[in-house]
């Protein structure tokens, strides 16, 4: 939006194209978010407390969980306020990429708020039943890769690409649509298990996101993919600014969300951000680097397959209790001990992932 009124005012001064620049619209993009989050967060906490929208903990969770009962939720709807809102201001309205990613992001929101209320409103502990919640996540990702695939305009757009390989490529055709939804939908619920603690998912989120704005700025750059012998993708750029968008919201998130949270983002952030981590990676075409940048999520997923497989076959368990984050605080971790150390690791991650764009 603010990108085509500057190009409606470079007639008044040439200094309007400034705007232009993808660098100057992501930082923008980030500070918004960001602006966004913090102004308007004191006022979501004191309408959803009011409206005593808070959250139920387990039982046999660990004890110290208890204390968070009542905790308002459903705050992952501020985060999406900040991230759709700064996007729309900064971004190219005339991508398609950028709408792809807006309207794949809030389909993924809105089955997460159904979810969030069904729980905190209805008091209904289920929710919404795994078996619609896992359909409807299916429609969103199926709508999104089928749009993908039949836009394609080049073959480097539904090709495979392998970190560490220079010619290592797999051009997959109609294979593309079941893999990109695996990994969308993955993604979605891989951080949607990782949210169990204050500010544990939110921060990977945002460095993961950090990560593939870089991504997508390169390989949206014809001479940067040349250097560095990955796909050029024209009009991946401008994912930059969403990906910025994200992490400004996310770390305005956190200023609440930090322990002791004053409130958590629920499904309806969570389900959103996975998805959207996952559709950047998908039209980058760097599905494989988001599952390294993203392992901290990988490893939430993992601890829960593997517990409930060793559980049924077995009848015994691998960890104290799944996900993995809860394994470590019943083994005597506190909590900020536990979420600091998962960030120190994406960190690590996130950075070996880039390094993949030069080991190659």
């Amino acid at each position: 939006m603010l990108m085509w009124l500057s190009e409606q005012l470079l007639f008044l001064d040439p200094g309007f194209g400034v705007f232009q620049y993808l660098t100057l619209r992501a930082i923008l993009a980030a500070c918004s978010a960001m602006l966004i989050s913090m102004l308007v967060g004191p006022f979501v906490i004191a309408r959803l407390n009011d409206l005593q929208i808070g959250q139920t903990i387990r039982s046999e969770g660990p004890e110290s969980h208890l204390a968070k009962a009542g905790t308002p939720t459903m705050g992952g709807a501020l985060i999406l306020l900040a991230v759709l809102g700064s996007t729309v201001l900064w971004a190219d309205l005339d991508n398609r990429y950028v709408w792809i990613v807006i309207v794949t992001t809030t389909a993924f929101g809105a089955i997460g708020w159904v979810d969030d209320y069904r729980k905190v409103v209805r008091k209904d502990t289920r929710g919404l039943p795994a078996r619609w919640k896992y359909l409807w996540q299916s429609v969103a990702a199926l709508a999104c890769t089928l749009l993908l695939f039949t836009t394609a305009v080049a073959p480097e757009e539904t090709t495979l690409y392998v970190p560490f390989f220079k010619d290592v490529a797999w051009s997959m055709g109609w294979l593309f649509v079941p893999f990109s939804y695996f990994v969308i939908v993955g993604s979605s619920n891989a951080v949607n298990l990782t949210d169990g603690l204050d500010g544990l998912a939110i921060m990977p989120t945002v460095m993961v996101a950090t990560g593939l704005g870089v991504i997508a700025y390169l390989a949206g750059h014809v001479e940067f993919a040349d250097y560095l012998n990955i796909a050029y993708l024209s009009g991946t750029g401008e994912l930059v600014v969403f990906c910025g968008a994200i992490a400004g919201a996310g770390l305005g998130f956190l200023w609440f969300n930090t322990y002791p949270a004053m409130i958590f983002m629920g499904d309806v952030g969570a389900l959103a951000l996975g998805a959207a981590l996952g559709v950047v990676a998908v039209i980058t075409r760097h599905e494989i680097v988001l599952f390294i940048m993203g392992g901290i999520f990988v490893l939430e997923t993992l601890s829960v397959i593997i517990q409930v497989s060793s559980f049924k076959l077995t009848g015994r368990r691998v960890f104290r209790m799944a996900p993995i984050h809860h394994h470590f605080e019943l083994k005597g971790w506190p909590e900020p001990r536990v979420i600091v150390r998962f960030w120190i690791i994406t960190v690590m991650l996130v950075l070996f992932g880039l390094a993949t764009l030069k080991l190659r």
